[in-house]
């Protein structure tokens, strides 16, 4: 760490301690100064550089600093220790744990760039800015060793790349040639790289770019195109979009058309032409490959790359998005505005969002349309400040929308999966997309978050003060030294009721908003003028598209949770349901607050027990429900009705049971004398799970009656999109293969094996192996018994 402080003050010496960055997530700028291509496509939006942006106190700003007290507790040279041993260069530090010791390792430092590079951009910080040059130094050291241009961290990697370059290429999604998904780290360490550039003027970055992008092109020259359509069968990243993105920099088109070669026929051609085949494909997959057309389209005006990226953001935010903002269920998208079974501890994963709100920004900057910042808004409100503990600043892979569900954060250091690696970068930009400047010169206001702008062009300021949606209004105050004009464009929410004022200096102004869905106000600004929008805001739903009485809370741009304690409900009794006669959502429940918060609590209408209530981004460890089945009292009877049944027939079936054993848990597994090898466990839906990996098995005991026929009942999640093929041994004779695969619905399944009676007859118990075929596991394993026929 001492070299490390030497090296970026040197560094940061040598340059102004603070300029004015560019471009984050690469949407066009105003007058743009580091790219050598600008866009062809006309931008009607810019985005104000963070630079220009200072946030306020308020939950974002208590997000930002949590995630910049984490950065500044990571060690690169722990996350340089790969980099410098595949180099042939000694370690300065261990490896981390969690994905960076694996297939992954490296991805980490790409994102860790990009966020130390915006932090310091946000706030002028330069510990941030001494981190970026050191570790840039250390990766330009490790591409001299390597001699080829390539940096990488990941076991093997010389031996993976030559055998893609030979055109032998093996995947089957997931692997590349035994890698896990090498072209995606290979994209994260570029992205950093080009931040480091873009944010904190190192030069040298945009070299060692330039190196990985040359070495890429070296390792594809050779390969047909149908070698690299099989080769992208396997997760890239953004491959595409780096590559487009270091020809705007550099000026080198055969980084554009580079680019085009990491172009995936088989999902690309059917967005182009408004097919929907994103069902079954694994979702982060797709997202950054939306991202590199629009960005092609900026450039080039290419109008394929144009319907690709408009279609995607219109099918996924309409047919496959929850409440939160998030999609995906256990990272795959599932069939089109079909989420009632898809509700789990496994939803919305986070890096997601984190690309689905770059599209976004692209989009706007094209066509600046409200409803587009209506859904960023809600996804950045809802998924990505709720996906970080404001606390400790540590963040969530999924966050969870199963009904009594709770989060799960990343540890400090043992962790490092994709999503923590993409939430260091999403804490600290919050500035990018609160304000844009048109192109004819004016102001937009799109998201309510307490902050400052910097408006250098026009020699002005803007502060804008609220505490949305606790109180309704919304301050911008005008700082200037002369007379300014131009057009002020503030968003007209989706979510504001009836009642909506504007003012400026006290005065009433008439409701205008322009084709954009943006209320305007164009007037000659003087120092300290002042605009007072009130916003009214009340509770609403949104119901699932398959099921509209599973219900979710909104209050204004807020999803609201209810708190359902410190242990986890029971999945049937515990997670309260609404039984209301009326269809008015706001009489269901009660705001209690003193109105500098925001709490509720259920109006009479939560059974078995009325429930408190929080924004969603709030909640941190205690269980919760953001969707609820809403009933009226008659369906609430005839519910009663079927959970009386359900727990008659499991009385049935408890009589009937002669052993049960509960996968995961020690005193049941030694008293079932459990054995396996290549086995583990792990819990998810709010039960502990058993599984045996390629080449492993587990066994158990487990009581029979010597005069019954039985079978055996395993207990699986549906939803797996894993090998998952296995064979169910009862006492030497295999009674069952089983995929688990073929079960669709995200809900656990109770399936049910006949054992031969001669397997039991006579004995006391029998034992009970699973056995995974090649390349598959067996299991996951929820939960097993032994019923009497």
């Amino acid at each position: 760490m001492k070299r490390l402080i030497i090296t970026g003050l040197l560094l940061a010496g040598s340059l102004p301690l603070y300029y004015s960055a560019c471009a984050q997530s690469y949407v066009p700028e105003w007058k743009e100064s580091k790219m050598k291509v600008l866009p062809t496509a006309t931008i009607k939006a810019y985005p104000f550089p963070i630079t220009e942006v200072t946030l306020l106190d308020g939950p974002f700003k208590t997000a930002m600093q949590a995630d910049a007290r984490y950065l500044l507790k990571i060690d690169p040279d722990r996350l340089l220790s790969a980099f410098r041993t595949n180099a042939g260069l000694p370690a300065k530090g261990k490896q981390y744990g969690g994905w960076e010791t694996g297939g992954l390792a490296g991805h980490t430092m790409g994102h860790y760039l990009s966020a130390c590079a915006m932090q310091y951009a946000a706030t002028k910080d330069t510990a941030y800015l001494n981190r970026v040059n050191y570790l840039v130094s250390e990766l330009a050291l490790c591409q001299q060793n390597r001699r080829n241009g390539y940096i990488g961290a990941f076991p093997n990697d010389n031996k993976l790349w030559s055998e893609i370059a030979a055109g032998d290429i093996r995947s089957r999604g997931f692997d590349l040639n035994g890698g896990w998904s090498p072209w995606y780290t290979v994209h994260k360490i570029m992205a950093g790289l080009l931040d480091a550039w873009l944010y904190c003027n190192n030069a040298e970055a945009l070299q060692v770019n330039k190196g990985i992008a040359d070495w890429t092109g070296n390792i594809i020259k050779n390969l047909s195109e149908e070698q690299m359509q099989k080769m992208l069968i396997c997760e890239y990243g953004g491959m595409a979009e780096t590559l487009v993105n270091t020809y705007a920099l550099s000026g080198d088109k055969k980084y554009l058309d580079l680019s085009y070669r990491f172009y995936d026929k088989r999902i690309l051609d059917s967005l182009a032409i408004g097919k929907d085949i994103l069902p079954g494909k694994h979702s982060n997959t797709q997202i950054p490959k939306a991202i590199a057309s629009i960005r092609r389209y900026e450039l080039n005006k290419d109008p394929k790359d144009a319907a690709i990226a408009r279609y995607f953001w219109e099918v996924v935010t309409r047919d496959h998005s929850y409440a939160n903002g998030g999609n995906s269920n256990y990272e795959y998208f599932g069939p089109a505005r079909q989420l009632n079974e898809a509700l789990t501890d496994n939803t919305t994963e986070t890096c997601n969002t984190y690309n689905m709100l770059k599209l976004t920004r692209h989009l706007f900057a094209l066509e600046p349309q409200a409803r587009l910042m209506d859904y960023y808004e809600k996804a950045l409100y809802n998924h990505i400040l709720a996906s970080q503990h404001h606390e400790t600043g540590m963040m969530c892979y999924f966050v969870p929308l199963r009904m009594g569900g709770h989060k799960e954060y990343s540890d400090e250091f043992e962790t490092f999966t994709c999503c923590v690696g993409s939430g260091m970068e999403n804490h600290v930009k919050y500035g990018e997309s609160i304000y844009y400047r048109g192109a004819d010169g004016s102001l937009f206001v799109n998201l309510f978050i307490p902050s400052i702008l910097e408006w250098k062009d026009k020699g002005i300021k803007v502060k804008q003060e609220n505490n949305l949606p606790a109180d309704n209004r919304v301050t911008l105050t005008v700082s200037t030294k002369k007379t300014t004009s131009f057009t002020l464009r503030i968003r007209k929410p989706v979510w504001a009721r009836p009642g909506i004022t504007l003012k400026v200096n006290g005065a009433e102004q008439s409701l205008q908003t322009d084709e954009s869905g943006y209320f305007i106000i164009t007037r000659s600004w003087k120092n300290n003028d002042q605009v007072t929008l009130t916003l009214p805001a009340d509770v609403y739903t949104e119901a699932l598209p398959d099921n509209p009485n599973r219900q979710a809370l909104f209050y204004g741009p807020v999803l609201l949770s209810g708190i359902l304690g410190e242990k986890e409900p029971d999945p049937v009794s515990g997670v309260p349901v609404l039984v209301t006669p009326n269809q008015q959502p706001g009489t269901w429940i009660n705001r209690t607050d003193d109105h500098n918060t925001l709490l509720f609590r259920t109006a009479g209408t939560a059974q078995p027990k009325d429930v408190a209530l929080t924004p969603f981004y709030q909640t941190r460890n205690e269980y919760y429900t953001v969707y609820w089945d809403v009933f009226t009292p008659q369906s609430w009877e005839e519910q009663q009705v079927k959970y009386a049944a359900a727990k008659k027939a499991q009385q049935e079936l408890d009589a009937r049971t002669t052993d049960i054993l509960r996968p995961g848990e020690m005193q049941p597994e030694r008293d079932h004398e459990f054995t396996g090898e290549k086995t583990s466990t792990e819990e998810e839906h709010g039960r502990k799970w058993r599984i045996a990996w390629p080449g492993g098995y587990f066994s158990f005991n487990m009581k029979v009656d010597p005069n019954s026929r039985h079978s055996l009942q395993c207990t699986y999640w549906g939803m797996d999109n894993r090998g998952r093929t296995f064979d169910i041994i009862v006492d030497g004779t295999t009674i069952a293969t089983e995929d688990i695969n073929k079960f669709k619905e995200s809900r656990f399944y109770p399936v049910s094996y006949a054992i031969p009676e001669h397997l039991t007859k006579g004995k006391q118990s029998v034992n009970i192996r699973f056995v995974p075929k090649a390349n598959n596991s067996a299991g996951p394993l929820y939960g097993c018994r032994m019923v009497r026929e």
